[in-house]
């Protein structure tokens, strides 16, 4: 989280006028609206599973857990996760597995 944290700081006061306003973007689009923020967390975390980023896997664990989801919640949400992306996203939904574990021990 600290050094997610300390690159973004650093990001957002060496970066462009573009790359500040999508950092900005991406910010908004998880605020509450017609959905909620923390549905936008489940559904974030969805996607970066399907596109297979395990850096944005994790921030999505993180902030859903931060937003009240229980664990099984969030691995009902890699189900689905799993379904659409296919066995592609098997090593994945593994890997989100063990960080679920490192981040939310049972």
């Amino acid at each position: 989280r600290s050094e997610r944290t300390r690159l973004t700081e650093l990001v957002q006061r060496k970066g462009s006028k573009t790359t500040q306003r999508f950092f900005n973007l991406d910010t908004a689009t998880y605020r509450d609206g017609l959905l909620a923020g923390r549905t936008k967390e489940l559904l974030g975390l969805v996607a970066s599973a399907v596109l297979r980023c395990d850096d944005c896997i994790r921030y999505h664990l993180d902030r859903a857990l931060q937003e009240g989801w229980s664990t099984d919640e969030i691995r009902e949400a890699l189900d689905v996760a799993l379904v659409v992306g296919g066995s592609i996203t098997i090593p994945h939904v593994r890997r989100a597995y063990g960080d679920l574990e490192e981040l939310a021990p049972e």
